[in-house]
C-alpha cells in the first residue's frame, strides 16, 4: 500500500492547492489511497457537505477531522451517512458520526488527544477497545491523531507500534521533521503540517491572529492570503501491512 496522508487543509486557498497538485502527485508516486485532515477546510474552520463533496471530487479518498468538525450544524447528518468523513473515535457515546473507517484493503482510524484539547474519553483505551472489537482487520491500518502536545503524540506512536501501519499527528499546522519507522514496523510522524498559506499564524490572516495576542479580545479569524505551503507524508507498507518507508512530500503552490 502507498498512502498519502495531506495535512489540515486551511479553507479556499488549501483547497486550490489540493486540487492543483494532487492529480500529478498521485500519478507520480502511484499513490493507492490519499487521506486528508479536513476539519479546516470552511473558511479555515469546519466543514460542511459540500465541501467535502468537493474534496473527493479532487481525489482524496477519506476526510479525518478533530476538535473543528463540528462547528457547522449542516454536517452532523453528513457525518451519519455513509460518506468517509471521520470524526474522532473518542468522542461520547451518540455523538454523530463514526471514527473509523473499515475496507477490505485498509483501515482509518481518527482519534484526539487531550492534553490542552477537549475532555474526551481516552484515545488510548478507544483505540484498544477498537482494534479488540474488529477481529477480521485489513492489513493497512492509519491512525490520525489530532492532537496538541507532541510528548502524547510521540506515546500513541509508541502505544501503536507492531499494532497499527502508521500513525500521522495532525492539529498544530506545523509539519515535523521526525518522520520515522518505530521498532517494530509502524510509521510515524509528530505533524503532518497543513495545506494553508505560507505567510500566515497557522494558516490564520497573520494580522488578526496579531490583534487577539495584542489585545486579547475576541476577532473574527480567516484564512491568510498568498503562496500555500502543501504538507503530507508519504507511507509504504509491504503485504502485512509493516511501514517499509516514510517520507514528507512538501510542496508550495502560488496559482490563483
Amino acid at each position: 500500500m502507498k498512502a498519502l496522508c495531506i495535512g489540515d487543509i486551511i479553507g479556499k486557498p488549501g483547497r486550490r492547492a489540493v486540487e492543483a497538485l494532487l492529480p500529478e502527485l498521485r500519478q507520480k508516486y502511484a499513490i493507492d489511497l490519499v487521506i486528508a485532515n479536513g476539519e479546516n477546510t470552511a473558511g479555515g474552520i469546519g466543514l460542511t457537505p459540500p465541501l467535502a463533496n468537493a474534496l473527493f471530487n479532487m481525489g482524496i479518498d477519506a476526510i479525518t477531522s478533530g476538535n473543528h468538525i463540528f462547528k457547522h450544524r449542516e454536517i452532523l447528518p453528513y457525518l451519519d451517512g455513509e460518506e468517509p468523513v471521520l470524526r474522532p473515535l473518542n468522542y461520547p457515546p451518540g455523538v454523530p458520526g463514526k471514527g473509523y473507517l473499515l475496507r477490505d484493503e485498509y483501515m482509518i482510524i481518527n482519534l484526539e488527544g487531550r492534553v490542552f484539547m477537549n475532555d474526551l474519553d481516552c484515545p488510548f483505551r478507544a483505540i484498544d477497545r477498537l482494534l479488540e472489537e474488529i477481529t477480521s482487520k485489513p492489513p493497512f491500518i492509519l491512525v490520525d491523531f489530532h492532537a496538541e502536545a507532541t510528548s502524547e503524540k510521540g506515546a500513541m506512536g509508541v502505544y501503536l507500534d507492531g499494532r497499527v501501519s502508521a500513525v500521522v499527528g495532525t492539529h498544530t499546522h506545523i509539519g515535523t521533521a521526525d518522520a520515522r519507522i518505530l521498532p517494530r514496523g509502524t510509521a510515524f510522524v509528530t505533524d503532518v503540517g497543513m495545506v494553508g498559506p505560507r505567510d500566515s499564524v497557522i494558516g490564520d490572516d497573520a494580522q488578526k491572529v496579531l490583534n487577539r495576542f495584542l489585545t486579547q479580545m475576541p476577532h473574527r479569524l480567516s484564512a491568510g492570503k498568498g503562496p500555500v505551503t502543501f504538507n503530507a507524508v508519504l507511507i509504504e507498507t509491504d503485504e502485512a501491512g509493516k511501514a517499509v518507508d516514510i517520507r514528507r512530500v512538501d510542496r508550495e503552490f502560488t496559482g490563483q
